[in-house]
């Protein structure tokens, strides 16, 4: 269990906040203060459960000596005990490291792999899965750059999702989605194995990446494709590529000045998911099992239309809802990639 002293100093330093903030803080200290306030106030709500349920504990355990409260004490004390594991654990869960992106915007890149316009068909399906999903979370979920194939599948699609934890939730969606089911353009009824990438990334601020302009290569163009609402033929496409990296974005849409805007937003979110990653390389190198080799080339999870089944190879995970997780229902499986998250990271602790 986590010492006394460590609770004693979280809880010192909540009611300093709260003091704080009471007290008048200077302008500019007010969010910094007011976010670390609402970072501790979780925590110390469980440090204070877990405190109660040892107090009454310890009440029970004093009334077994009196005799007329025993037969109460008797009663009472396999039930408190039973619960004071579940507060530790809900105590352990609240004290982990939380990831300092979890409660930002995302940036979702899907992309066809392996399966041409099957991959393609499949790679517009997920964006919809992942836009109804978003609105039954009550987040906002816009398109900034779809480009579309002649049988209404995409080449590649970007979308910018804002709301309460949006990326504590969608960052398990990274990696290649496999399905298997018969194309619609295929006559002999044979089923497809075809795949599709998809992306998270944390939006960045642009205090996390500075991009001098000198870093830069804008270039205007005409936007290409095969028609489609995201897909204009003027001159005002924009292509940012920033030349240390080689990375290349585009946005097509009407507004050749928000365009550019879109472009830099999807740029800034790419250096800075390359920057966390390089880091959680560094410093989580012997850790690689929590989700394999974390390369985002490896395979997640796969969609089989014809049992109606959806499995999740990280953690083995198979439901058979099919249609209702294409609908935008992933809350089972989202849940339990975070719970399986937690797992690790608690046994982490614990080693």
């Amino acid at each position: 269990m986590v010492p006394e002293e460590r609770l004693h100093e979280i809880t010192a330093r909540f009611e300093f906040l709260e003091a704080k903030m009471a007290g008048g803080a200077e302008a500019g200290e007010i969010a910094r203060l007011a976010k670390e306030y609402a970072d501790l106030k979780p925590v110390v709500a469980e440090i204070a459960a877990w405190r109660a349920c040892r107090a009454d504990i310890a009440e029970a355990e004093a009334m077994l000596k009196d005799p007329e409260m025993r037969g109460l004490a008797e009663e009472e004390l396999p039930v408190l005990r039973a619960r004071l594991p579940e507060h530790e654990t809900a105590l352990q869960l609240a004290l982990l490291p939380k990831d300092a992106a979890d409660a930002r915007p995302a940036m979702i890149e899907i992309r066809p792999g392996t399966g041409g316009e099957e991959a393609a068909l499949f790679a517009g399906d997920l964006l919809k899965m992942y836009q109804r999903f978003a609105e039954a979370q009550g987040w906002r979920f816009e398109i900034v750059e779809a480009q579309e194939t002649e049988l209404g599948g995409i080449k590649e699609a970007v979308a910018h999702v804002t709301g309460d934890g949006v990326f504590a939730k969608l960052k398990y969606e990274s990696g290649v989605h496999r399905v298997q089911r018969v194309p619609e353009t295929e006559s002999g009824g044979r089923i497809h194995t075809s795949a599709a990438t998809v992306a998270v990334l944390p939006e960045a601020e642009d205090v996390d990446i500075a991009i001098p302009a000198s870093d830069l290569r804008i270039d205007t163009m005409r936007a290409s494709g095969a028609g489609g609402q995201h897909v204009n033929t003027t001159d005002s496409a924009v292509r940012i590529t920033h030349l240390p990296t080689g990375i290349v974005v585009t946005s097509s849409e009407k507004s050749q000045h928000r365009n550019r805007e879109i472009a830099m937003q999807v740029l800034r979110a790419r250096l800075y998911d390359l920057k966390r990653r390089e880091v959680d390389e560094e410093r989580a190198a012997d850790r690689r099992a929590q989700v394999g080799s974390g390369d985002r080339s490896e395979r997640v999870r796969t969609y089989n239309f014809p049992q109606g089944r959806m499995t999740d190879h990280r953690i083995n995970l198979t439901l058979y809802k099919l249609d209702q997780v294409m609908q935008g229902d992933l809350g089972d499986v989202i849940d339990a990639l975070i719970a399986d998250d937690q797992a690790r990271k608690l046994a982490e602790l614990g080693a």
